[in-house]
């Protein structure tokens, strides 16, 4: 598949009854892609690293599931596409997860703004969240957040060459005032979003 084009387009998704044929086994993919590229920060938050495959799968996922064809196809492209990283960049969907709903709702009325106290700290090389688009995330009505980020990291060649080098720590920080956690991202982790998500 064309990931060294760090795009989908429509020509790369498979029609549903091709699709069922190797579903199982893109399903299992994704399995074990999720035990490299998921990062738990603090009790709530999970960071999800992605790639041209995971973005690949949910969209055809999607048109499994809804069955929307040529139409649904544009759509899924469009919001999909822009997670794919194009060559410079990680992209992440992140994650608040609380069961309870009275408390989940709490919870993300406190952390108002924390798309902007996100980041990955790779030895001194500091890379901010950027959020996706021009969606809001925090509502300006009452400061609630949503329970869902859609995130960039803009990287510099330093900073590639940061993560790269395996004698530096990478954590994934996040600092806002009322929820200040880190994890650090194995060296494992490290290799593969390089292979998968850096150009050259």
């Amino acid at each position: 598949m064309p990931r060294d084009r760090y795009t989908i387009t429509a020509d790369d998704i498979m029609p549903l009854e091709q699709y069922e044929l190797i579903r199982a086994d893109k399903k299992q993919e994704a399995i074990l892609r999720k035990q490299l590229t998921r990062v738990n920060v603090g009790p709530y938050a999970t960071g999800l690293f992605e790639s041209w495959d995971s973005m690949w799968l949910q969209i055809q996922e999607m048109l499994r599931i809804e069955k929307g064809g040529a139409e649904q196809l544009v759509d899924e492209i469009a919001a999909y596409d822009p997670m794919v990283p194009k060559g410079s960049e990680l992209t992440m969907t992140l994650f608040f997860e609380i069961p309870d709903p009275v408390r989940r709702d709490l919870f993300l009325r406190s952390i108002g703004g924390v798309e902007d106290h996100i980041a990955l700290h790779v030895g001194a090389e500091v890379i901010r969240a950027r959020p996706e688009g021009d969606l809001e995330r925090t509502r300006a009505s009452d400061g609630k957040t949503s329970a869902v980020h859609f995130l960039h990291f803009d990287f510099s060649p330093a900073a590639v060459a940061a993560w790269n080098n395996d004698q530096l720590k990478a954590m994934l920080v996040i600092d806002h005032p009322n929820y200040g956690h880190a994890a650090l991202i194995g060296a494992e982790a490290r290799a593969f979003l390089a292979r998968t998500c850096f150009a050259g």
